[in-house]
């Protein structure tokens, strides 16, 4: 058994950052001791570590909480549980990498587009090109 210092050093969590997780029904004490102090065992040690791996690749407290309570409930779900909530992220991930891609173009151009000298920036291209009202679609850039 391990209370939440020790627990906190071995997953490489702070301790807010447990208490946190309790709060939010990730993570629950196995048992308490006479003096209130919060035990935890290797599965929550594994618990931690399934959360820390998930939260690499991106998933949400919110799809973990899923996730985890499929990984509680193995014989009650499939594969293809599981499989959803991966692909749904993935199409998340893509949608944010579409969204980036396009922020860096339209960047790429007000910045390309501007002299970069010392002249005063009431005519800055940059500033100009902040101005426009869709800088995504403003074939002014082109």
């Amino acid at each position: 058994m391990m209370k939440i210092g020790e627990l906190s050093k071995n997953a490489g969590f702070k301790v807010e950052t447990l208490r946190y997780y309790e709060k939010q029904g990730l993570l629950s004490p196995v048992a308490r001791t006479d003096s209130g102090y919060r035990e935890y065992d290797k599965d929550s040690l594994k618990q931690l570590k399934f959360i820390k791996q998930a939260k690499s690749v991106g998933f949400s407290l919110n799809e973990i909480s899923e996730l985890l309570t499929l990984r509680v409930e193995r014989d009650q779900h499939s594969c293809g549980d599981v499989k959803q909530i991966a692909e749904q992220k993935i199409e998340q991930i893509e949608s944010k990498i579409n969204e980036l891609d396009k922020m860096r173009k339209a960047l790429h151009k007000i910045t390309d587009a501007c002299c970069g000298g010392p002249e005063p920036a009431t005519s800055c291209t940059i500033l100009n090109a902040l101005d426009t009202e869709d800088l995504f679609n403003d074939s002014t850039l082109d």
